[in-house]
């Protein structure tokens, strides 16, 4: 199947699961994951109707955006290091990975240097994995706290990516939680803090994290095929 193919039928599936759970499709959107794509297929993906693309890597990014200009919006869903923000902040519509105080504030001082409010998104590691990035769910109502002082960024949501299962529904329990942590939070009323965001769900899982309340779902596989 093409990539044009692979795109309509999970954009199928995805208003397929939004109309099962009782959401309108346009609360779900969907970030084509981009990493390891080359730049004539990203082009065929955006062509065929994909608006939002997502990187894993700033610098692998910053090589597309240059080659291919302004044909999308692009997220970063992937770690970010503190040295590479002053690029992030530059590249990128929405940032998936903030996970600490330290990043948040090297986000903001550069994002304030371009004159821009960055949006951002808490990453938040539900499944306590120590192979995965992300603040403990104990602590993100404290960074998000934090963080909303700061003048250049503002907070849209939450993110996380649950443990590895070839079964979606094992993905379920750690969508809930994460659900269920974005409306404390926002029972909170953070001055400057919206909680309208949960990106959540990939290839393997993104109808699970649709009934679970996600509005953006990040799939490559199900659209590029594997990354070899």
């Amino acid at each position: 199947m093409s990539i044009a193919d692979n795109l309509k039928t999970v954009m199928d599936r995805i208003a397929s699961a939004a109309k099962s759970s009782g959401r309108d499709l346009p609360s779900v959107k969907l970030v084509v994951v981009t990493k390891t794509v080359g730049v004539d297929r990203i082009r065929e993906a955006v062509g065929a109707g994909a608006s939002i693309l997502g990187e894993n890597r700033v610098q692998e990014a910053k090589e597309k955006i240059e080659k291919l200009g302004p044909i999308a919006s692009w997220h970063l869903i992937g770690h970010l290091q503190t040295n590479k923000a002053k690029y992030a902040v530059k590249l990128f519509y929405l940032i998936h990975s903030v996970d600490s105080l330290e990043l948040a504030k090297e986000i903001d001082k550069q994002a304030a240097k371009i004159g821009k409010v960055q949006d951002v998104l808490i990453e938040v590691s539900i499944s306590g994995e120590a192979s995965k990035a992300g603040v403990a769910p104990e602590n993100a109502a404290a960074l998000i706290k934090d963080a909303a002082k700061l003048k250049n960024i503002s907070i849209k949501g939450l993110m996380t990516i649950p443990p590895f299962s070839d079964s979606p529904e094992d993905s379920r329990p750690y969508f809930k939680k994460l659900r269920e942590l974005s409306e404390s939070v926002a029972r909170e009323n953070i001055t400057g803090v919206s909680m309208k965001e949960l990106s959540m769900g990939m290839s393997g899982d993104f109808e699970v994290a649709i009934e679970e309340g996600a509005t953006i779902v990040r799939v490559g596989t199900a659209i590029f095929g594997s990354r070899g």
